[in-house]
């Protein structure tokens, strides 16, 4: 079994879990710890890893970007 950790420190890690959990699958867990966004993936193969890693640092990236501009009030 292959696994990765990702810790993201944001201002509002509990909205951001919010917005990425749902996206969870069975070998992903996101929890909120220390001020941080933190996901646990565990996959099978090195490139399953990788690429479910990729996808949900996508996945981040976009709900950051939407927190922050509705955080702005910006559309």
């Amino acid at each position: 079994m292959r696994r990765a950790e990702i810790r993201t420190a944001v201002d509002r890690p509990e909205l951001l879990a919010a917005a990425v959990a749902p996206d969870d699958t069975e070998q992903m867990t996101t929890r909120v710890e220390d001020g941080a966004v933190v996901t646990t993936i565990e996959r099978e193969t090195t490139g399953g890893l990788r690429s479910t890693v990729d996808d949900y640092v996508v996945n981040l990236d976009v709900a950051a970007r939407t927190v922050r501009r509705a955080e702005r009030g910006r559309p």
